[in-house]
């Protein structure tokens, strides 16, 4: 099986895979003075811009929220956050085979391996700000409990639904490079066609209908019915995802193996 293949080869060259993140993340930070703060420093301004901006000076209601403090912060970050690492991941696997020519034509490893050092890295980067996410929800006294360990099963299905459109969409770019400049442009009207910055409930039952077409709206509310009302999120309406999920990663596969021997001669 394709899925078997690929998880033997990258087993094999774990070393490669973790020391690549490593480089990776220091390189980023290796000329400024004060390093890797800087990872922290981000994450955070952009939680406090959330949570002052949106949060307390516009001060929107939640419909069954209205005493809960941060209310609209946490909802608008829980989004945010499990966004950013859908579009990062999406964003850089896109064009990971291309950024990397040079490495794929001179050194012999499996390819796999971009896919999964991109996958890593941007963990990494999630883990920091989600991290300081969770030190916000304990400082203003709105910790999920034990619902938190829903976060494995969704962060999971994000992962490899990720994987699947990522890996398909990357090598696809290596031989149409179109495919690069028009998912940034998709990106960009997904994330506003995402109940994230707004909710549901808010919009016309016209436009309600069209957003059950977007595969990502319940995850969104998942993570935010997770983190705002701190209860274990329905997972039947993921079951489309799931499936989705299921297809994505079998054609991605599938393309990647087919096409793999052929990205040499067209980078």
């Amino acid at each position: 099986m394709p899925g078997l293949v690929m998880l033997r080869a990258l087993w094999g060259y774990r070393g490669f895979v973790w020391s690549s993140v490593l480089r990776e993340f220091n390189g980023k930070y290796r000329e400024s003075l004060l390093g890797a703060f800087w990872s922290v420093a981000n994450p955070l301004a952009m939680i406090v811009i959330y949570t002052v901006i949106f949060g307390q000076l516009m001060r929107p209601t939640l419909a069954g929220h209205e005493q809960t403090p941060f209310a609209f912060s946490i909802f608008l970050c829980a989004g945010v956050i499990t966004w950013g690492l859908f579009a990062e991941m999406l964003g850089r696997l896109n064009n990971v085979f291309l950024e990397h020519g040079n490495l794929i034509k001179k050194s012999n490893f499996p390819r796999i391996c971009l896919p999964a050092i991109v996958t890593v890295s941007a963990l990494v980067n999630f883990g920091i700000v989600f991290g300081l996410y969770l030190l916000f929800l304990a400082l203003v006294g709105h910790w999920p409990g034990w619902p938190l360990l829903a976060l494995v099963p969704l962060l999971a299905l994000q992962l490899l639904f990720t994987l699947g459109l990522g890996i398909f969409l990357g090598t696809l770019n290596v031989f149409f490079r179109d495919v690069g400049q028009l998912t940034g442009v998709v990106l960009q009207f997904w994330f506003w066609l995402t109940p994230i910055v707004y909710t549901l409930p808010s919009l016309p039952e016209k436009a309600r209908n069209l957003l059950q077409y977007n595969p990502i709206q319940p995850l969104m509310a998942a993570y935010q019915q997770l983190f705002l009302s701190k209860a274990w999120p329905d997972f039947t309406p993921l079951l489309p995802l799931a499936l989705l999920t299921t297809a994505l990663l079998t054609l991605g596969a599938r393309f990647f193996l087919a096409r793999v021997g052929e990205l040499v001669d067209e980078l």
